[in-house]
């Protein structure tokens, strides 16, 4: 058996002037879907934009602070009494990392900590010169170097230092530091025993600082653990940014006589 071809049918009028289903032909998108559409795409890119900028933000904000705090300036709170009475506890202090010439951190090491990186010497790129008697320099503690002391800077590489009676001298000159220390303690102690008010004679070493503390007979200083290395000097204590006693009333915690006093 044979099949005969389909004969094509003939469309009646009705049927030819119909117009296309919505399977035969696309339809045009009414004005309000375009713009619905098209606000989507706007608020997802402006969502991505946003999100990307202030990554960013954040990322170059943190690297300004980090380079900050390592070439330039650091902010540091005293925590303890042995500068009185020329830092007491509760000052918040910056100490200038280009006194001495512009830094390099030297031996670094990461950690899980902010900030994630600890520098623990440095090198002087451009040597602005060296620190000098009588400045008050922040330094790695050389009996724990994950802290930072402050002390006043007593004698310089081969001078003389010695203590006689609570008496500081230098190349056989006392020290005139009435002006800036304390003594609170009028008993003196053997030098056999401990020696806060009888030391030495000792000559600073080569590339080394005898600190002490403006507080003398309650400071653990080079008296007690030795000389400063200059490549563990972070830099020089300046200026007093902030200062927060707590005590006493409240017209009291904050002493504004003391924010923006040089610290000398």
């Amino acid at each position: 058996m044979t099949l005969e071809p389909e004969q094509p049918r003939v469309p009646t009028p009705l049927e030819d002037s119909a117009s296309p289903t919505a399977d035969a032909a696309p339809t045009e998108p009414s004005l309000g879907e375009t713009v619905a559409a098209t606000t989507a795409v706007l608020v997802a890119r402006r969502g991505k934009s946003l999100w990307r900028e202030y990554t960013e933000a954040i990322i170059i904000a943190m690297l300004l602070a980090f380079a900050i705090r390592v070439f330039i300036v650091q902010a540091f709170k005293i925590p303890s009494g042995s500068m009185i009475p020329t830092l007491l506890i509760g000052d918040h202090i910056l100490v200038s990392k280009l006194s001495y010439g512009i830094q390099l951190p030297d031996d670094c090491r990461f950690k899980m900590a902010v900030p994630p990186m600890t520098c623990y010497t440095t090198k002087n790129l451009i040597d602005f010169g060296p620190p000098q008697r009588a400045d008050v320099i922040v330094f790695r503690y050389p009996e724990d170097e994950e802290k930072d002391f402050i002390k006043r800077i007593v004698g310089l590489p081969g001078d003389i230092v010695q203590i006689r009676n609570k008496v500081v001298s230098v190349n056989g000159a006392a020290v005139p530091d009435q002006v800036y220390t304390q003594r609170v303690d009028p008993g003196i102690i053997d030098g056999a025993i401990n020696p806060r008010d009888n030391y030495g004679p000792v000559t600073v070493p080569a590339h080394s600082y005898f600190v002490m503390g403006d507080n003398r007979d309650q400071s653990l200083d080079s008296r007690f653990w030795g000389f400063v290395r200059e490549e563990k000097i972070k830099g020089r204590a300046l200026r007093i940014y902030w200062s927060w006693s707590g005590q006493g009333s409240w017209q009291e915690w904050v002493r504004w006589e003391r924010i923006g006093k040089a610290i000398q």
